[in-house]
Formats: structure tokens, C-alpha cells, sequence
């Protein structure tokens, strides 16, 4: 625990302006983003008696190890650099909400040809108009199901649409009349786009008019005695009422708002969110916080602001801004939020009427959502400090493990061999810490050689950071290896220190690399980072791009605490092993064996039984379980991608845009292996020299097995597979059963 008058700046070092400021711990990583209107009167709170300070505010100043700055011009500038700070380097005491799912959008694909409607979640694109969002993918399913009728827009995926258009037979919705059929040339691609563009404005709200003209339709029908052609719109003005009734009207003036309400107590935060378009609710959203720091409502309402609208621009952002309190002070937020629509934004605090009204019902929800996520045992902090401190208890450790890695391998009969790494901190995943391994050092099933390997694998990067930082005391010995545990900084850091490390992702083992992003403004005090170490052979390479001194994550440069295996004694006793080997003596390890959900320890012979009810073993199981999720994962990613190569995988030199020029001039694999040389010099960018390397492999391999189609059991030819990649009937390959039978482990 630092004291916070050993980094404690000169006050007339501060200056007296605008500026963000940030505190790092003793591992130089970012812990608490702030902004301030006068940097040198906000960085003042902070170093007054720390009795006089909130706890959590205490415990941040106590963490960390010094403080900077960054100079802005005014305070929108601030706003804008504090969420960019936030969001690249997720500081352990700022407020982060915790999305409770990721919501689904009903999107219109208008920057296609043919525009497609379809439910989307995850980032926004361009050119995509979005509508939402929608509590569950089944409410706008129902939806679309309605609009189509009047609609007839495109709903189905690329493949399926380039298949109709091949064999000049539309889908089935293409007969029903619930699509307009351009796959085989019904509809011309403006006239798909002109039914797109009504669709979008109906979604919109824009839906009084598209009422009246059709009813005035229905009406010339019925005089001119076109009765079926009447029923049909009555039955399509029925059809949009329908839909219509699906989002409520709540304000009668036509509205576009998004009204914000919080719900919190002493430790946590619910924050829900109403979308309100045409005067109908279009989407609600919700997120729940840990308030890890003192926080007003006012300040709470900022930081749902930033994230809501922080990466949205136009339309995305609406008029009205509804609050329950406002942020101190609101004229900078005001000013950012018109920024991003690019007119003026209101952001107020309703007082009377139905808007008023409206508010009460969020909060509401905003209220019933913070306690249901107390109900919940995985979210619930004092069980998740309970099972920690059980843990802690039965392991006898020297306080709760407030990081826990988990390894488990997966393969199936030896072939594909993976590992798993997942990271717990604080009992909670922390998905941007996953790891994914190769076994390369040998072939063959072996899960404690496998997982000896993997462990030093890991540690080894680990003890790599150390020295490269220049954490260790006494650098290497004489013969390069790396200096013993007793001349090296501490491994198990202080409680709650883990808890900082940043969340941005950094690529598996599997020589991705991650991307170099730029530092937000000029630093005060910033220095050049050092430069990397050679990568470990098989392991790839330490990426230079994650610097020291920024705050972000370096590649496995945090320790945990405890380190799980999915197994039994063997895998334990290989564990430990290789942590002794490195030199690692003050990491703790356990396995939780499947069959007893027994605890093992190295040296042990006897295992710790932890009671059924425990919260302890809970929390193992559910990391032990995870690891085994997505060690499975990998593995049959990697096996379905071996299962998919083909002979013209192994052509050196041969990309896959040839690849598939290839196919798509001879029409399958079987026509190009019975093809000339000059044959294939026919196909646009082949060669004479690549078209003899492409006749010679496709010579040297066998033929494939048949396949079988999964949805009707019929043998399949090459031609056939071709065509049939992108439906649902997967081809199955009936080849050798060491290939298609086995055990994932």
C-alpha cells in the first residue's frame, strides 16, 4: 500500500486548466481515468488526509503509485478524451457497465444491391440502417413476419440468394408472396430498393401516410368491384396495425427521445434505458455497475451517457435527452451529445405530463433490474467474497485468490491437441484474458505432458515481461537463463492489484498479433517504452506495440494468484513441476477432478473435499467448466477447418482468391484434377509455372471420400458439393473411422 504523499505533485506543477488526469499503480498500469475543469483543485482532493477520504476513493489512492495529466482546451475536450481513456484502458476503479446481453437489432442492408433485412447484433457498419433494440430476436422475427406481407422484401443470406439465382428457383418465401423474388428477376433492383426504403420509413415511424394511402387503395378496389384485390390490402392494412401494436404509443407528440433511469445502492447500479422513436418504444437496454468509486447519480447518468452515444453519430443520437439528474456540470455533455448528432440535442430532467409519467416506468424496470442481478449467485459480490475466502480457507493461502487461471487440453484420439487458459478475477470472467494454445511440442495424446507444456509455455512469456520491464533485481545468470525466484520481484502481487489489468484484448497463441493503437494527447512525464524481447521459439512474437508505460496489457505480464487444472494428481504434479522448474515458487495450484469434484494439491495424497454446498467449489467448477467450454471450442474449430481442407491447400503460392477462381472456372475439384496445363493456364492470374504446381498436387493427392448429405442421406459428387457449401444440409465426409469417431476430451 502506497503512501499517497510519496508521488504527491507540487501544486505548481498542476496547472489551473482543463485536462484529464489518470492514476497508475506500481506495475505502471492505469487504475482511475478522471477530468476536471481545474486540474489543479481536483487533483488537491485527492491528497488531503485520507481519514477524510470516501473508502473507495481511499483504497484508489492507496493502490496507486503516481499520477499524470493531459492538457485540453475545454471541457468537451476533456469529456471526449476521458471516455477514449476509459474505454482503451479500463481502469479498475471507473465505473463500467456490465451489459446484461447483447441486444439484438432489426438492420436493413441498404448499402447491398438488393437490400436484406435480417436481426444483427454486435458493432454497427456502415451503410446499415439499424432499428431497435429489441429485448429478444423472436420480438422482431414476429415483426418481420407481419411487415413482409406488405413488404416483400429480401430476408435471405448470400448463399442462398446466389444459389436461387444460379438455378432460377426462388425460395420458398418467394412462392407464399412474402418476398418479392429479385434472386430470379421479379422485381428490378430499384424498384427492391424503393420496398426497402418504404420498409425503413414504416419502421421509423412515418406510418399514418403508408395507412391512408392504402386504404384509399382498398377503397378504389372495392368501387371498381375488385374484391380480391380489396380483401388483400384490407388484409395488409390489418397486417401493419398488427405490427403496430407490438410498440406501444406513450408520448402523443410524435417524440423521438431516450429517457434514462438508475436504480442503486451502496455498492451497485442499474441503469435502464427506453428508445423512444415516433412517440412508440422502439428498444430498452440495460446495464449493471460495481460502484467501485464515489459516484453521484448526476455522475453516474454521464458515464451511461458516453457509453450509450460514445460511438454513434446522426440519427443515432436523438433530440431529447431525458434524465433523472444531470451531470456537474451539463453544459459540456449538452454540447458533446449535439457534437454527435450535428444539431442540437435537449438534456433535461422531465417535470410534469407523460413524459414524467414515462420516466416513473423506467425507473421501475431500472429498479426491478438491479434486483434481479442481486438474486443472481454468480454476480452477487458477497458470494463471490465468500466462495473467494472458502477458497482461500480449504487451499490455506495467504489471502483470496482474486485471479484465478484455469487450464484444461482438448483433442479427439490425439489428433488436434488445444489448451485452454480462462481468467477469473474477482471471481468473474474476464473474457479478454483468454488464452488458446497449440500443443506443438510433441504428437500424440498426452494430457500431462500436454499440460506441462502449456504451463511453462505461459510462465515462461510471464518471466519474459519481468525481465524486459526490468522488474527482476538481479537480471540473468551467467548461462542466459532466467535469474531464480529469490532475486525476483514478488510474483503474487498485492490483493486487489490484478484486479487493474486492462481489458483490452491481446491475441492467443497463435501468432496474432495485436493491433498498436495510439496514445490519446501528449502525456506529462510520458517516456519511450523498451524495446521487446525475442520472442519464445513456437510461441510468437512479444508484440512491441503493447508499451510499459501506456496502461495497456502486456502479454501474460499479470501472475495469478491460483492456477487450476482440469484434472486429477498427474496433471497437478505437472503443473507444479513446471512452475519449479521456472523457478516460481509463489503461485498456488490445485486440479478439480470431474468424477468426485475432488481438490487436489501437489504432493498430496489425499485430496481437500470441499462440502456440495460450498460457494468455493461452485466457483471452481464454474471456471474448471469454462476451461473445458472453450478448450472444446478451439479444438473443434481446428478439427472442422482440417476437415474443410482441401487438395488445393497444399498448392504453395496458391491464395484464396485463385482458389476460388479456379473453382468457379472448372466447377469442382474433380473437373480441374481431369484438366490440361493449358487448361488451367486459361483461368485469370495462373500461370504456366503455378498451373504445373497445381496439375502435379492435384496428381499426387487420392480423391476424396463421398460425402452425405446430412438432410437427405443421398451420396454427393463433387459437382454437388459445390453448390450445396452454403446450405443447411451439411456434407459429411465417410471416410476412415479414426476420422469421423472419438472422444473430445
Amino acid at each position: 500500500m502506497a503512501d499517497p504523499s510519496s508521488y504527491r505533485p507540487r501544486p505548481g506543477d498542476i496547472p489551473d486548466t482543463p485536462g484529464v488526469y489518470r492514476f497508475r499503480d506500481e506495475h505502471r498500469r492505469v487504475i482511475y481515468v478522471g477530468k476536471a475543469k481545474s486540474l489543479r483543485q481536483r487533483l488537491a482532493n485527492y491528497f488531503q488526509d485520507l481519514a477524510n477520504l470516501h473508502p473507495r476513493t481511499r483504497t484508489m489512492v492507496t493502490t496507486a503509485a503516481s499520477v499524470e495529466w493531459t492538457v485540453v482546451s475545454t471541457e468537451v475536450e476533456a469529456l471526449q478524451l476521458e471516455y477514449s481513456w476509459i474505454k482503451e484502458f479500463d481502469p479498475r476503479f471507473n465505473v463500467k457497465y456490465r451489459d446484461d446481453k447483447s441486444y439484438p437489432y432489426l438492420a436493413v442492408t441498404m448499402n447491398e444491391e438488393f437490400p436484406r433485412v435480417q436481426v444483427m447484433r454486435g458493432h454497427k457498419k456502415k451503410g446499415v440502417r439499424y432499428f431497435g433494440p429489441y429485448g429478444h430476436a423472436w420480438a422482431i422475427r414476429d415483426t418481420v413476419d407481419l411487415l413482409l406481407r406488405v413488404f416483400p422484401v429480401r430476408t435471405c443470406s448470400a448463399g442462398v440468394f446466389k444459389n436461387a439465382a444460379r438455378t432460377g428457383r426462388p425460395c420458398l418465401l418467394g412462392y407464399i408472396g412474402k418476398c418479392s423474388a429479385p434472386c430470379v428477376g421479379r422485381i428490378s433492383p430499384e424498384d427492391h430498393r424503393d420496398l426497402a426504403d418504404e420498409f425503413c420509413d414504416f419502421m421509423a415511424g412515418r406510418t399514418g401516410t403508408y395507412l391512408r394511402r392504402l386504404e384509399k387503395q382498398m377503397m378504389e378496389a372495392a368501387e371498381e368491384m375488385e374484391y380480391e384485390r380489396a380483401a388483400r390490402l384490407r388484409d395488409d392494412i390489418g397486417a401493419l396495425r398488427k405490427a403496430m401494436e407490438k410498440s406501444a404509443v406513450v408520448l402523443a407528440d410524435a417524440t423521438d427521445a431516450d429517457l434514462i433511469a438508475v436504480a442503486e445502492d451502496e455498492l451497485e447500479a442499474a441503469v435502464q434505458i427506453f428508445h423512444v422513436r415516433g412517440g412508440r418504444v422502439r428498444g430498452q437496454r440495460g446495464w449493471v455497475t460495481d460502484k467501485v468509486e464515489e459516484v453521484t447519480t448526476g455522475a453516474l447518468v454521464e458515464h451511461a451517457l458516453q457509453q450509450l452515444y460514445g460511438e454513434e453519430t446522426g440519427d443515432a443520437v436523438p433530440k431529447e435527452v431525458l434524465v433523472p439528474a444531470l451531470p456537474e456540470p451539463a453544459e459540456p455533455v449538452q454540447e458533446w451529445l449535439t457534437g454527435r448528432r450535428g444539431s442540437h440535442v435537449s438534456l433535461r430532467i422531465p417535470q410534469r405530463g407523460d413524459k414524467r409519467a414515462l420516466m416513473e416506468t423506467v425507473q421501475r424496470n431500472a429498479q426491478q433490474a438491479l434486483a434481479l442481478h442481486k438474486t443472481k449467485r454468480a454476480s452477487d459480490l458477497t458470494t463471490r467474497s465468500r466462495a473467494l475466502e472458502e477458497i482461500a480457507d480449504a487451499l490455506d493461502l495467504d489471502s483470496a485468490p482474486l485471479r484465478i487461471e484455469c487450464y484444461d487440453i482438448s483433442h479427439l484420439q490425439g489428433d488436434d491437441v488445444v489448451a485452454s487458459m480462462v481468467v477469473f478475477e474477482d471471481g468473474l470472467q474476464r473474457k479478454s484474458e483468454y488464452r488458446r494454445f497449440q500443443i506443438k511440442g510433441f504428437a500424440g495424446q498426452d494430457d500431462v505432458r500436454s499440460m506441462h507444456e502449456v504451463i511453462t509455455r505461459r510462465f515462461k512469456r510471464y518471466l519474459a515481461e519481468k525481465e524486459r520491464t526490468g522488474e527482476w533485481a538481479d537480471g540473468e545468470d551467467t548461462d542466459g537463463a532466467p535469474a531464480p525466484a529469490e532475486s525476483a520481484a514478488p510474483v503474487g502481487t498485492a490483493p486487489g492489484a490484478l484486479l487493474a489489468t486492462p481489458s483490452a484484448a491481446v491475441p492467443p497463441l497463435t501468432g496474432t498479433e495485436a493491433d498498436a493503437r495510439p496514445e490519446a494527447g501528449a502525456i506529462a512525464g510520458a517516456r519511450p517504452a523498451p524495446a521487446p524481447t525475442a520472442p519464445e521459439p513456437g510461441v510468437g512474437p512479444v508484440d512491441g506495440a503493447l508499451k510499459d508505460d501506456d496502461g495497456r496489457p502486456r502479454k501474460f505480464a499479470y501472475p495469478p494468484q491460483l492456477v487450476v487444472v482440469d484434472g486429477g494428481q498427474p496433471q497437478v504434479a505437472a503443473a507444479q513441476r513446471a512452475l519449479d522448474e521456472l523457478g516460481i515458487d509463489d503461485i498456488a495450484v490445485c486440479g478439480l477432478a470431474k468424477r468426485l469434484e475432488e481438490v487436489w494439491l501437489p504432493g498430496e495424497d489425499d485430496p481437500v473435499v470441499l462440502p456440495r454446498t460450498s460457494e468455493g467449489l461452485y466457483l471452481l467448477q464454474r471456471v474448471r467448466d469454462e476451461a473445458h467450454r472453450f478448450a472444446i471450442t478451439y479444438q473443434r474449430t481446428k478439427r472442422a477447418k482440417r476437415f474443410r481442407a482441401g487438395p488445393l491447400d497444399d498448392v504453395p503460392g496458391l491464395g484464396e482468391t485463385r482458389k476460388q477462381a479456379l473453382i468457379k472456372h472448372f466447377g469442382s475439384v474433380k473437373r480441374l484434377r481431369s484438366a490440361t496445363i493449358e487448361q488451367i493456364q486459361e483461368v485469370p492470374g495462373i500461370g504456366r509455372k503455378t498451373a504445373e504446381t497445381i496439375a502435379a498436387a492435384l496428381a499426387q493427392a487420392a480423391p476424396a471420400a463421398p460425402a452425405v448429405n446430412t438432410a437427405t442421406g443421398e451420396i454427393m459428387e463433387d459437382e454437388e458439393l459445390e453448390t450445396t457449401a452454403g446450405s443447411s444440409g451439411a456434407p459429411v465426409t465417410t471416410g476412415p473411422p479414426d476420422e469421423r469417431r472419438g472422444q473430445e476430451t
